[in-house]
């Protein structure tokens, strides 16, 4: 599948409600929550004036023009929140995208961003059953806390190749 990764137009910031949704994790054989979840407070801190602080970055995945993934970072209180000056990270790809490796190049591009950019750290909050736990352990992140549905996740940047 030949696709390629870039930072987000300031056109396409309308996406992240999208790959919020997608975002959301439901166990094999659940039922989705309705669209409308995605304007709760606790959801929106992720996506709501995206692009107008320093440490708002977001790449995303496009095959042939249409963006089919994105990963997104700032700091924020949100589920996987560790410190101030750590920011969340966030990823997503339409389901259909799934399993071609393209969430993991998506992950890596951030990692070496945010290393760049001179981070220390990124952390993230994932459901124990989601698949991607492995995804994110094999790019370098380490379970530093739990609660009965989820891990919080952090990818330590300084001194990673």
């Amino acid at each position: 599948m030949n696709y390629i990764i870039r930072k987000i137009d300031d056109n396409e910031l309308k996406l992240l409600n999208d790959f919020l949704y997608e975002a959301i994790f439901v166990p094999e054989g659940g039922q989705y929550p309705p669209r409308t979840i995605i304007n709760i407070s606790e959801l929106q801190v992720y996506v709501f004036d995206f692009g107008k602080k320093k440490d708002d970055i977001c790449f995303v995945a496009e095959i042939e023009g249409i963006v089919v993934g994105a990963v997104w970072v700032r700091e924020m209180n949100d589920y996987g929140h560790i410190a101030d000056g750590v920011p969340s990270l966030a990823i997503s790809l339409y389901k259909q995208y799934r399993g071609y490796g393209i969430g993991k190049e998506l992950l890596n591009k951030m990692l070496i961003e945010l290393k760049e950019l001179g981070y220390e750290r990124t952390s993230l909050a994932v459901q124990k059953e989601n698949y991607a736990v492995k995804m994110y352990m094999s790019a370098g992140f380490e379970i530093v806390d739990e609660n009965k549905e989820e891990y919080i996740m952090v990818c330590q940047l300084k001194g990673k190749p």
